[in-house]
């Protein structure tokens, strides 16, 4: 799916950062959680997976309220009605009369105002894991959150409460998002916001058929305040999957959750459907020399030990690089790079760390046409760079011509390893190592 650029809708005085994804006859307004930024999180490990998956039934508004990611600074928290007012200005911009809502954790609030103010733009309603709010907290209590989020905003911790993924590649990326989405003060003022809400009155006002989903044992949102805000809502559904996270990255995790979402929207079940992109990409193969061997004089718990600080180490490359992991072969990586002088650096830099961990691992490149479906990788680029990986000496970076022509300029220097015929793909493949 092309990635759509990234547009400004003026709010008053505010420029408001929005983008346009998918060209179904569906509009929906997705309406963020507590903190974005549109760009970043094409990268992994986002992916803008939310917003694709949605695309496949809708035309998708995706934003950042002001104050938030790229949409213009202002010195607090915007208000509910200020963030109304952005919503309708891109709505607006995009000339879209009437739009479904889905509000995501804190966009829960606002949407739910949305509905309730705006009935006649709002066809349908979606709150996904609703925050909204707690008045009842003491006001020390508050205080001490909002501190604690101030303090701590900037290295991952504030969002890993609300987002499950899974490595510390991946909690240096949630850092990553806090300081490019918002100030630390900025966070604060919005956790104090979230904290005072109070969306209770305006929830029996709401007439158009509205969706609640959310997980039983989700960390943040308590099962009975879904349970009331449901209640007040004329006729409002809510539906509570297994689960114990807030919002889950983990691929499939929300699968469950977004199938019931998309059902509601258009009335439609919907059906198993594998998007396809073909992209330009440089493979990257690697695997540990002889690890039946040293699993074998190791023992179990040293090996797993030890292969798990070879993951963390790939992985902290991955990210170094820009790299994207695709899957795991238990001693081994498959990653993508939108760069073949990159994913080069990548696997030199893999060889010499995992010599200090007392292994050798061996990599391949090639750099062609690949299938995207979902997470995974397919195509005979893909299999060219595992049978070019499977020939690499111990601590070697092997690679095909396509590579090396591919940074020429570079500085990187090869040494030329022959013709050779790689099993299952046609041709003869002129390979090089890595000096």
């Amino acid at each position: 799916m092309e990635i759509p650029r990234t547009r400004y809708a003026k709010s008053g005085d505010v420029n408001i950062a929005y983008q346009m994804w998918g060209d179904a006859p569906i509009d929906v307004v997705l309406v963020p959680p507590f903190a974005t930024h549109l760009e970043l999180q094409l990268e992994p490990p986002w992916n803008a997976g939310v917003v694709r998956r949605m695309a496949r039934f809708a035309r998708v508004i995706n934003l950042d309220k002001r104050g938030i990611g790229l949409s213009d600074r202002v010195d607090t928290a915007a208000t509910l009605e200020e963030r109304m007012d952005d919503v309708r200005a891109v709505m607006d911009a995009e000339g879209v009369e009437r739009a479904a809502l889905v509000g995501v954790s804190e966009g829960g609030a606002m949407s739910a105002m949305f509905a309730a103010t705006y009935p006649e733009r709002t066809t349908s309603l979606v709150l996904w894991a609703p925050i909204g709010g707690n008045p009842d907290l003491p006001v020390e209590m508050k205080d001490l959150a909002m501190s604690w989020v101030e303090e701590h905003w900037g290295n991952g911790d504030v969002l890993a409460q609300f987002v499950r993924v899974g490595s510390e590649p991946d909690q240096a990326r949630l850092a990553q998002l806090e300081r490019y989405s918002a100030t630390p003060r900025m966070a604060a003022s919005l956790a104090r916001m979230n904290l005072d809400l109070d969306v209770r009155p305006a929830l029996p006002l709401i007439t158009a058929p509205t969706l609640l989903v959310h997980r039983d044992r989700d960390p943040v949102v308590v099962r009975d305040g879904v349970v009331e805000l449901a209640k007040l809502i004329p006729g409002a559904q809510r539906v509570e999957l297994a689960g114990d996270w807030h919002f889950n990255l983990a691929p499939g995790a929300e699968d469950d959750a977004f199938d019931l979402v998309e059902e509601f929207i258009t009335g439609v079940k919907p059906t198993s459907v594998v998007e396809v992109d073909r992209v330009l990409a440089t493979v990257l193969f690697t695997d540990i020399v002889d690890s039946t061997r040293h699993a074998a004089e190791q023992g179990d718990q040293r090996w797993h030990e030890l292969l798990d600080r070879h993951d963390q180490l790939l992985r902290g490359e991955f990210l170094r690089h820009r790299g994207q992991e695709v899957n795991s072969t238990g001693d081994g990586f498959l990653a993508r790079f939108d760069g073949p002088a990159r994913a080069i650096r990548c696997a030199q830099s893999i060889v010499g760390a995992a010599a200090t961990l007392g292994i050798e691992v061996r990599a391949g490149l090639h750099t062609g046409e690949c299938e995207v479906r979902g997470d995974d990788l397919a195509g005979i680029a893909v299999h060219i760079g595992a049978r070019v990986a499977s020939l690499a000496r111990p601590g070697e970076v092997l690679l095909s011509s396509t590579v090396r022509d591919l940074v020429a300029g570079s500085g990187i220097e090869f040494d030329d390893r022959g013709i050779h015929q790689l099993k299952g793909v046609p041709g003869e493949w002129q390979l090089l190592a890595v000096r």
